[in-house]
């Protein structure tokens, strides 16, 4: 076996390995549920009462203890999809959201818990819980 056939195989390897880990974040998304919440979303913990803390389009949501981070989630962003639910809820198409305050519900209702138009971007229902799929972005 020559060098050029053992350098050649080794810049396969690398070119397979670079497309692998481009498309992998998408592979390793999380399974939880969603519900909705209504307002008022301040204070917040994330950054208090602070009007700058919303995106645009209200997409935010709160999260449970399992994605709280002790804080670090804060300003975290995610795309969601609705999976399933009761009476087939989900739209198509996915959503992102910011992190903005941590689940004030004990237990927390879901795993993510959606601004009221974060939720209905997804789902035609208000109200009860969805699965979704999850990844942070």
């Amino acid at each position: 076996m020559g060098m050029g056939m053992g350098m050649g195989m080794v810049v396969t390897v690398c070119l397979f390995l670079m497309l692998g880990f481009n498309n992998i974040k998408y592979g390793l998304a999380d399974i939880g549920t969603a519900s909705s919440y209504q307002p008022p979303y301040t204070p917040t913990k994330c950054n208090g009462n602070r009007a700058d803390q919303f995106p645009s389009g209200n997409l935010f949501a709160s999260v449970s203890e399992g994605l709280w981070d002790n804080g670090a989630a804060c300003g975290r962003r995610y795309r969601l999809k609705c999976l399933s639910g009761n009476n087939k809820p989900c739209i198509g198409g996915t959503i992102d959201v910011k992190v903005i305050d941590f689940c004030s519900k004990r237990p927390c209702p879901s795993t993510i818990v959606l601004s009221s138009d974060a939720f209905s971007a997804i789902s035609k229902s208000q109200k009860g819980k969805i699965n979704i799929e999850y990844v942070q972005i």
